[in-house]
């Protein structure tokens, strides 16, 4: 009697002690929730300070439940029950840890006993007393508790786990961080949001995988066969598809399962997770340049979840492509190399040869032209995309890059380039694949008694130097052994570049026989006459900037109104001589009709001597 009236008095006085924190907490919580939608952006009570005083109280009210339960129970119940009471000990510390996790999991458990109980713990087990203290009392208690990596509610029991429940577990397993498949029973049901990470980070190594890419059967009903069938494919990659942002041309760059229909022109992202997106893109660095691209055949690149709308591969590459037009202003050297092979090295240097090259718009003199230099670059014949279209075929790949990675005008810059390239590297390749030998230029009183090479640069049909054997005379007086040469489209790009890396100085009228200074040694001098008519700005930056970035001495003459032609077509007061960068605003179209290609010169010697003998010097030790 004497025990009952104990326990009696026991449970009254935890009943009391339950009703008074009950007012507390509601008070609180009443003045929490006034506080917060009085003054939303309040910090004084943090979200996470919410969380730990309700976890803490809830955790009171399990403990409380757990203890008033006990008091009736008998010997064998009231050692089940102390165990999961000490599941429950309320703990502060424990409770602010809970706090800060980003996601709790409850565990409903049924015990011998016939009690329910509902806790919150960790989704991941973390290292500390409290956790090992619980990891303790699970083994103690013969229970198994299935960790996920996401929110789930998990209902645990003492008895074995369903053969579905296991399956779903090895698939976890296999899977690795993806989401096992969900699993149901009559009863209960394991939920699960996991979500998967797949984009490709810089800082992380790229997880390689073999996919059987589908192939498209023959007219007999038989597979297509190719020497290879599978290729290897990278994590997909989250980024844009496409950045335009560039002022001189829009790039796309993507991994995955990657398919090109060439009869299309289009490359297709096969990602189940991806959204639907489509961009066009003519692959050639001119852009805004109306007439131009429209010599540029239209690529176009989107990403698809349905793997079977996409195209069928006929052909699978383990190396990336890259994809880029030969159209546009090429066949003029100048943008031979400033548009395409200058952007292309930028581009697939980091290749080391291991890339497929695919080409738009191709002319075969012009891969017959630069061959030598393509092979260097690509260990693989170059794929032309009509001749490919025409054919019906699709090529995969694990990653593929479309347009070039151009910057300015033959030049490379360091800070731009993705793997940290600069012109240079450029000079340096195209001496390396044409085998030219010299990386110096003649030294003045090198004890050698040779006398420099000047090579000049006849043009044939507009800005003619009309007086050029007055000008060779007089760069033989000043000490030039002088060549003089006429640069042609047809000539092959090896003869050009051994005659021209034969010489340590180049001069020439603006214009793209001037492009030939890359082949000069560094060290050599290149001299620029510009025309008249304003055109030193287009002078500088199409020849003068990219002289300098190669590492040769430049030096610009440029001319007065009596060395121009012009002077003999327009009256001396016409603003084509007072004002010449006014008629810049008339556009480039008018600017080359009258002023690049509408003048000769005729070179006051005696004006250019000086310019001759700075030349000279500067081959000096």
């Amino acid at each position: 009697m004497k025990g009952s009236s104990g326990r009696l008095q026991a449970l009254r006085f935890e009943s009391q002690r339950f009703r008074l924190l009950t007012i507390v907490v509601g008070c609180f919580l009443i003045s929490l929730t006034f506080l917060l939608s009085s003054r939303p952006d309040a910090t004084v009570f943090s979200t996470r300070m919410f969380i730990f005083f309700l976890s803490f109280f809830l955790r009171y009210l399990s403990s409380l439940r757990c203890i008033m339960q006990a008091q009736g129970a008998n010997k064998q119940q009231r050692s089940e029950l102390q165990t999961l009471c000490a599941l429950h000990a309320v703990s502060p510390r424990e409770s602010l840890e809970d706090a800060r996790m980003p996601a709790i999991k409850t565990l409903h458990r049924s015990s011998s006993a016939g009690l329910v109980r509902d806790f919150h713990v960790d989704i991941l087990p973390q290292q500390g007393d409290t956790h090992a203290h619980l990891q303790q009392s699970v083994d103690q208690t013969a229970e198994k508790t299935e960790w996920v990596k996401d929110t789930v509610i998990i209902q645990e029991g003492a008895g074995e786990r369903s053969e579905e429940a296991e399956a779903a577990e090895r698939v976890a397993a296999d899977s690795g961080d993806e989401a096992a498949p969900a699993v149901a029973d009559e009863d209960n049901a394991v939920k699960t949001t996991a979500a998967v990470e797949t984009t490709a980070r810089p800082d992380q190594p790229v997880e390689e995988k073999k996919q059987q890419l589908p192939v498209k059967p023959q007219d007999d009903g038989e597979p297509a066969r190719t020497p290879e069938q599978t290729v290897t494919t990278h994590s997909v990659d989250r980024r844009p598809l496409c950045d335009f942002s560039d002022f001189r041309t829009d790039i796309c760059d993507f991994s995955g399962d990657v398919r090109m229909a060439a009869n299309t022109s289009e490359f297709v992202v096969v990602d189940p997770a991806a959204a639907a997106v489509s961009h066009k893109v003519r692959p050639y660095p001119r852009k805004g340049d109306a007439t131009c691209m429209g010599r540029v055949t239209e690529i176009t690149v989107r990403a698809t979840a349905d793997a079977a709308g996409a195209p069928r591969c006929t052909r699978a590459h383990d190396v990336p492509a890259v994809t880029f037009s030969i159209g546009g202003y090429t066949g003029n050297i100048f943008h031979d190399f400033s548009d395409v092979i200058v952007p292309l090295y930028n581009t697939v240097q980091r290749y080391r040869g291991g890339v497929q090259l695919v080409m738009a718009n191709v002319a075969s003199w012009w891969l017959v032209k630069y061959g030598k230099l393509l092979r260097e670059l690509s260990r693989h014949a170059p794929i032309d995309l009509a001749k490919a279209g025409a054919a019906g075929e699709v090529h995969c790949f694990p990653h593929a890059v479309v347009s070039l990675r151009a910057h300015r005008e033959l030049i490379i810059e360091r800070e731009r380039s993705l793997d940290g390239l600069a012109t240079p590297d450029f000079t340096r390749f195209l001496r390396g694949a044409l085998s030219l030998p010299r990386d110096a230029p003649t030294r003045l009183g090198d004890g050698t008694g040779r006398r420099p090479r000047l090579l000049i640069i006849s043009r044939g049909r507009t800005r003619l130097l009309l007086n050029l054997d007055a000008v060779v005379r007089a760069a033989e007086e000043v000490g030039f052994e002088v060549v003089v040469n006429e640069s042609d489209v047809g000539n092959s790009i090896e003869q050009v570049g051994k005659l021209i890396n034969s010489c340590d100085a180049l001069l020439g009228v603006h214009g793209a026989g001037l492009t030939n200074m890359m082949f000069l040694p560094p060290g050599a001098t290149m001299v620029q006459v510009v025309p008249w008519g304003g055109l030193q700005w287009i002078a500088r930056m199409d020849y003068g900037e990219p002289a300098a970035a190669m590492g040769l001495k430049y030096i610009q003459y440029e001319i007065a109104v009596a060395e121009s032609s012009l002077k003999d077509k327009y009256p001396a007061g016409d603003e084509i001589f007072t004002n010449p960068t006014g008629l810049h605003k008339r556009g480039f179209a008018f600017m080359k009709r009258t002023l690049m290609d509408g003048q000769d010169i005729t070179i006051d010697v005696t004006r250019f001597r000086p310019v001759l003998q700075q030349a000279l010097d500067n081959l000096a030790k």
